[in-house]
């Protein structure tokens, strides 16, 4: 990511400090076994600039792993195994395996670090390479001086790959590292770096990127720092977010894409029940559901903050937040989007974005609050029908402690008292809790961001 500071412009590399630290960890064991350690996390989340830029002060070999035949694709890293080595490799190879063996014999003369990007795609170029990988690791673990990095964006797939007990890479990780979303204060230094410190700017990044650090980037690129410019950077033609979600779903959800997309459509507009998914489509969604939550990663379930285990009280939101706004207004208008109406779709976004921000502020807070290590419990609360519904509660158990708030983008229209009226029932559980009623809109974040 290029920063521009007082006129200066320099790369600078923002957040992972965890992740850096985990890596450079594993590094320092390569001496007495190798090491594997699985990066892992949907596309756009950095997994390639993590390790590029982890790796780049020391001895390290980038392959990656394109569509293509395994013969093209041993050519291919023999070329850079000789440039990167400067070692001769004497005949032809055509199998990874080779490859693969041929890496853990130089690592025993000399340490160095392989990053294998998209290794899931092997599961279609050649599935056996797994099995090869296994046995070539467990005869050379302990002699060979190597940390490998196996990068993979088919989140399903990577997980099937090294979690399922039949699978023959199965408990050979040393770590396995999930990247995840910038957090709202990574975002802050990223914008500060920009001369960008208001709130607003802040706050509409985080509504339509969710921290995702690829969509920052094109932000960035675009200098769109106004929410006019976000939208127009967004809903323009040739815009790289036109596509987006289904350049990032089709290939982990295959043919049923479709099921899937009008589920994840449906929700996007807040028809989160499964009994409201199923009046509209006319069908049995849950094992779409359990797919889209524990397969795919692509939604979470969520239920009254005290709800028992039992409890039908449960509705479902899209995880990640760039994709609840495609679902909303790109995939839902496109139509619109195909014959370049983009205008009509800035006239749906403009008369929705009240309810939309305010959805998004809600979970704004609750990241704010969860990044505060003060509580072991965030979320919201309602009861059936949709009565009594609170926006935040923060929960210390430890201390008994209790935060109920309302969020609102206009803070005149939070009433305390009413807050209080629809927390009657939820205090029946935290009877013995000090209870503190907050109203908090945008103008209060400041308060709650994490200090530098």
């Amino acid at each position: 990511m290029v920063v521009t500071v007082t006129g200066v412009t320099m790369m600078r590399f923002y957040g992972r400090k965890k992740e850096i630290t985990l890596l450079e960890e594993s590094y320092s064991r390569v001496g007495k076994s190798a090491q594997m350690i699985v990066i892992t996390g949907r596309r756009r989340m950095g997994k390639t600039v993590l390790s590029l830029h982890y790796s780049e002060k020391k001895p390290h070999l980038y392959l990656f792993v394109s569509k293509k035949s395994e013969f093209l694709l041993c050519q291919e890293f023999v070329n850079q195994i000789k440039l990167t080595f400067d070692v001769p490799v004497i005949g032809e190879i055509t199998q990874f395996k080779d490859i693969f063996a041929l890496l853990l014999e130089l690592a025993k003369i000399k340490p160095f670090v392989l990053i294998i990007d998209e290794f899931q795609e092997f599961y279609y170029i050649n599935p056996s390479v797994y099995s090869d990988i296994q046995k070539l690791w467990d005869l050379n673990k302990f002699t060979s001086k190597i940390q490998v990095l196996f990068l993979g964006s088919i989140y399903s797939l990577m997980h099937k790959i090294f979690e399922e007990s039949k699978e023959p890479l199965f408990g050979r990780q040393d770590r396995m590292i999930t990247l995840r979303p910038f957090s709202i204060q990574d975002m802050s230094c990223i914008l500060k770096d920009y001369d960008q410190n208001d709130l607003e700017t802040l706050f509409h990044y985080y509504m339509f990127t969710g921290g995702t650090p690829k969509y920052i980037d094109l932000f960035l690129s675009e200098m769109a720092f106004s929410l006019e410019q976000m939208i127009d950077c967004m809903l323009s033609d040739n815009s790289p977010f036109l596509n987006e979600g289904k350049n990032l779903l089709i290939e982990e959800f295959g043919k049923e894409y479709g099921n899937y997309f009008s589920i994840l459509e449906l929700i996007s507009v807040g028809k989160t029940s499964r009994g409201e998914i199923e009046s509209i489509l006319q069908k049995d969604v849950g094992g779409f559901l359990e797919k889209l939550e524990n397969d795919y990663f692509v939604i979470s379930r969520y239920k009254p903050i005290n709800a028992k285990p039992e409890t039908k009280l449960i509705k479902y939101k899209i995880k990640d937040h760039f994709l609840r706004f495609w679902f909303r207004y790109i995939y839902r208008n496109r139509t619109a989007v195909e014959t370049g109406n983009f205008d009509y779709i800035k006239r749906v976004l403009e008369a929705d974005l009240a309810t939309f921000s305010g959805l998004s502020l809600e979970q704004f807070f609750q990241d704010l609050f969860a990044d505060s290590h003060q509580y072991n419990q965030i979320g919201s609360y309602f009861e059936p029908d949709h009565t009594n519904e609170i926006d935040l509660v923060a929960i210390n158990d430890l201390d008994k402690k209790l935060i109920v708030a309302e969020v609102k983008r206009n803070k005149k229209r939070i009433s305390l008292d009413e807050l209080k009226r629809k927390a009657k029932k939820l205090l029946l559980s935290y009877a013995d809790y000090d209870v503190k009623y907050l109203a908090l809109s945008l103008s209060d974040a400041q308060e709650y961001l994490p200090r530098s």
